[in-house]
């Protein structure tokens, strides 16, 4: 790896200015999309560039709900231009027994949509892609310039006084390197930008993964759609959580009867690690191919015959309605739950930043990956741009961070590895569901914040 130097105080961090800067986001994914397009849209018309791994210019639909929060829909009605509705409402929270009878529920509404719809917006927004899932809105003349560059990896960044120089390697195996004013690390919970400046923050596996899928609606029976129309619905027993909710269809589309029900079902997989997996985890994570997957096995690439154990599993388990799902799903994917977290999200004295996962991967239970991806990036533009203080900047971005990332800790070790009553469940859930300005930051949530 490239040498790096940290807390470079000679520099002035990126506050307030008018001055055009080069600014690299590393990451294509929600995170770097969003803190892209935040910064496009800032005055001083920014020359933007995403270094972004995967080799091929789009990355591929991850078949995955989201519950678009408070930070999420702000984000959206800030800085979209696309004209279309983002995300299905749910009106009302329920919990249902074994047998499937609802045993709690509460109005609450909710909105939700999909990771693909989300992407194709912010690649509308932020480059021009077009697409199925929304028009491509008409530039403006007044923004800043994103170039998207597919096939870079990023292997380090030095200090260079003023400029932060990053290094990468293309898919081509050819060696290159970029200058820049700001880089941002939005390259998700393996960040490398971490690993460069804070290597012993090492993702670590939870005990316990998500079996993912989602369900067309009109290919479930009539009382199970009922059971997830416009519900947010839940079950937990011992070592077992799952929840569902309806995600906007193929292509984005809202139209009842096209949607999607999207699943999550988290069940506990003990093993010492990732990198020497239990045999029941090692099967789970192995292809069809016979490949090995540390933390994600993409969707359709799960081995038959290992999700066929999860199929009967759920049969057993599950209340009827999560059982028909589950087993009717025909492309699920896997993610190991882990936790990450950096200490700081600032380095070289400002010239590189984290936002998002890369600073701290939350455990899906807190509902609020891309809404934190989303505040990062508006805070940081309202920084750039003056109407934020950096102090003010700091404080919330790692409060936000360390507050929900232990939240999720919490919740995960209480709903897989004890057996709480209902009513536990609940607390937990609504708490995860607090709007962030609502939050008052713990102390120890504030503290050694420069």
């Amino acid at each position: 790896m490239a040498g790096r130097t940290t807390n470079n105080t000679s520099h002035k961090f990126p506050c307030n200015t008018q001055e055009s800067l080069k600014i690299i986001i590393v990451g294509g994914s929600l995170g770097g999309l969003c803190t892209a397009l935040a910064l496009k849209s800032l005055p001083a018309n920014h020359s933007i560039t995403i270094l972004e791994r995967n080799p091929t210019p789009l990355l591929h639909n991850q078949g995955a709900g989201i519950v678009a929060g408070g930070d999420t829909l702000t984000f959206f009605k800030r800085y979209d231009r696309c004209n279309r509705k983002l995300a299905v409402s749910s009106q009302r929270r329920q919990y249902l027994n074994r047998n499937g009878e609802i045993v709690h529920k509460e109005d609450m509404v909710q909105n939700m949509t999909s990771w693909d719809l989300a992407y194709y917006i912010l690649r509308a927004n932020v480059d021009g892609v077009k697409s199925e899932y929304c028009d491509v809105p008409k530039p403006d003349g007044s923004e800043g310039r994103v170039r998207h560059l597919h096939g870079h990896k990023v292997t380090g960044i030095q200090d260079k006084g003023e400029l932060a120089v990053v290094t990468y390697t293309t898919t081509e195996g050819e060696d290159g390197s970029m200058e820049a004013d700001l880089v941002v690390g939005a390259d998700g919970p393996s960040s490398t930008i971490r690993s460069i400046f804070e290597p012993s923050a090492q993702r670590t596996y939870a005990g316990y993964v998500a079996l993912r899928g989602t369900v067309p609606e009109h290919n479930v029976s009539t009382s199970t759609l009922e059971t997830f129309s416009e519900r947010f619905t839940f079950f937990h027993t011992h070592g077992i959580q799952i929840l569902a909710y309806l995600i906007p269809g193929e292509n984005g589309t809202l139209e009842p009867g096209k949607r999607f029900i999207n699943f999550v079902y988290y069940t506990n997989f003990p093993s010492p690690s990732l990198v020497d997996p239990s045999p029941d985890l090692a099967e789970l994570m192995t292809d069809s191919e016979g490949v090995r997957h540390r933390i994600t096995m993409p969707p359709g690439k799960t081995d038959p015959k290992a999700w066929e154990k999860q199929r009967e599993i759920a049969r057993q388990k599950l209340p009827p309605q999560f059982a028909e799902i589950v087993r009717a799903t025909k492309k699920p994917f896997v993610q190991a739950v882990t936790d990450v977290i950096s200490a700081t999200n600032e380095f070289m004295g400002g010239k590189v930043l984290l936002i998002g996962d890369a600073l701290a991967g939350f455990r899906p239970h807190t509902v609020a990956s891309t809404s934190q991806a989303a505040f990062d990036a508006m805070i940081l533009a309202d920084m750039m741009e003056g109407k934020v203080s950096r102090e003010e900047w700091k404080k919330q971005t790692m409060a936000y961070a360390r507050t929900i990332q232990k939240r999720g800790v919490d919740m995960g070790e209480r709903s897989q590895h004890q057996d709480l009553p209902l009513a536990e469940h609940i607390k937990d859930r609504n708490l995860a569901s607090k709007p962030r300005e609502d939050e008052v930051w713990p102390e120890w949530a504030i503290k050694d914040i420069d």
